[in-house]
């Protein structure tokens, strides 16, 4: 017992000299995320005592799905270094694309869905592979892809502009579905804790059989505590409402399966390494012509997808659709979360992360009735300060190398 508390000790007061060590190196990963969320939250509980009430935080667990999908394809885009600006406008398309097939020419929802996503998919192909092939900047090819695939989604939805989707549809349920079983919620729990402990152990018997560093049995064990705690206390408040939403699940399901896209497969590890240096890829025999198609690709998919998500939502599809400060919010959420403008450096649940800030601040400020401009000023500081620390890190992280 007392040599417990006696390296317990020693590890809060080594707490501070390895935090310092992580920021000159520019390794503080998603720590500063974190504290930000953590700071909204308490303020914004402090101001209104619902705000952490199990119907708001259900509310928003819903509210960050459709943007966060966005912003998920954003990730794959920023690894590249690369900036994708036609997203709202595919999300839009998208939606129109299914609105009009499924309500106004009779086709079954199942195969609309399909086309729609499809739809996204090949804007995104199209996108990638003019700016592998042609090598114009990814951002000067998108911005042109805002314009095309905005006014196609207008001439798609024509004179009416607005199609209400069927409220008991398939689409409609995608955000208005909850899991009332207590079981479910709680056994997602179970198999995010245990999905994370055999990562966790999987990689570190992996290392040390090859005798490379790795993580200590106590970290591990650490780590799955701390995730066990998380997703249950989720679970607990959200059984205190409706259960588990559907979009959720399968908002983390998609972020887990991605996740590990791009860390456990060749595709991934290719991603990041076109991120990391696009001249070394070459000379390393990368195709980068394949990468670039199939990242636009994945980045117009998930727009697709998080248009039908957002469509879902108020069960309609507009001419304002995939429009507004949605493309903002997503690649805010992106870089916001701690994917690196510079490429090479993030995560899929980076987009996660940076949509609870966004959607948070939102949620705050709408409970608190405050005006929207302050939420725009609020959201920009903390873009700004996450771009600074974006920049500092990559900093230090060369400074590093050159020593």
């Amino acid at each position: 017992m007392v040599t417990r508390v006696r390296a317990a000790a020693r590890a809060v007061r080594s707490g501070p000299a390895v935090l310092r060590r992580r920021l000159s190196a520019g390794e503080l990963g998603s720590l500063p995320v974190v504290l930000v969320l953590a700071v909204v939250w308490i303020t914004f509980q402090s101001l209104n005592e619902n705000f952490l009430s199990p119907r708001n935080l259900s509310n928003l667990s819903v509210d960050i799905v459709g943007t966060g999908m966005i912003a998920v394809g954003i990730v794959f885009v920023l690894l590249l270094g690369e900036l994708d600006l036609s997203v709202g406008s595919i999300s839009g398309l998208a939606a129109a694309v299914f609105a009009v097939l499924n309500v106004n020419n009779g086709v079954p929802e199942w195969l609309a869905l399909i086309v729609a996503v499809l739809a996204g998919t090949v804007a995104g192909t199209v996108q990638g592979y003019s700016i592998a092939r042609t090598r114009v900047p990814a951002f000067v090819v998108t911005l042109a892809g805002l314009l095309t695939w905005n006014g196609l989604m207008l001439s798609v939805l024509g004179d009416s502009g607005t199609v209400n989707l069927d409220e008991n549809g398939l689409v409609a349920k995608l955000t208005s579905y909850y899991f009332t079983d207590d079981a479910v919620a709680y056994g997602l729990a179970a198999v995010a804790a245990g999905a994370v402990f055999l990562v966790c152990d999987r990689d570190r018997r992996r290392r040390r059989a090859i005798g490379m560093p790795h993580r200590s049995a106590r970290a591990i064990a650490l780590r799955t505590a701390a995730v066990a705690v998380v997703a249950f206390g989720v679970a607990y408040l959200l059984n205190r409402f409706q259960g588990l939403p559907l979009a959720l699940l399968i908002f983390l399901v998609v972020v887990a399966g991605l996740d590990v896209v791009l860390r456990r497969t060749p595709y991934g590890r290719q991603v990041y390494a076109l991120g990391g240096s696009v001249e070394a890829a070459r000379r390393a025999s990368l195709s980068v012509t394949w990468v670039q198609t199939a990242v636009l690709a994945a980045s117009g998919t998930m727009a697709a997808v998080g248009g039908l998500f957002l469509a879902s939502r108020i069960t309609s599809v507009s001419q304002s659709s995939g429009s507004g400060v949605l493309l903002v919010n997503a690649i805010a959420a992106a870089v916001i979360g701690g994917t690196s403008l510079f490429g090479g450096r993030g995560s899929t649940w980076s987009a996660v992360l940076g949509m609870l800030v966004i959607q948070s601040i939102a949620s705050g400020m709408a409970i608190t009735d405050t005006p929207p401009a302050v939420q725009f000023v609020i959201t920009g500081g903390v873009l700004f300060a996450a771009v600074i620390i974006d920049s500092l890190s990559r900093h230090s992280q060369a400074t590093r190398r050159r020593a």
